[in-house]
């Protein structure tokens, strides 16, 4: 993946996130130079799911609460309910 200048992502998430949905594109946009960033409703972490069950947990960089979309370049994110 070519560099998009080191921009700034917030990837939204809450549990139930599709595992692979969100750790594969953050690993390619992480190895291009970009720095992204997890925000989630919750504090802590947020646990994804694999296919058919829980999968891992994964630390929360910035709870919602304290996010600005004037942080950010770009913004992905997803509703798992």
């Amino acid at each position: 993946m070519a560099s998009l200048n080191g921009l700034k992502v917030a990837i939204l998430v809450t549990d139930g996130f599709e595992q692979d949905e969100l750790m594969k594109p953050r690993q390619a946009l992480d190895e291009a130079g970009e720095e992204t960033k997890v925000v989630s409703p919750k504090d802590d972490k947020v646990r994804g799911w694999m296919y058919t069950d829980w999968g891992e947990s994964m630390s929360v960089d910035q709870p919602l609460s304290e996010a600005k979309a004037n942080q950010f370049d770009a913004r992905c994110c997803r509703v798992e309910l």
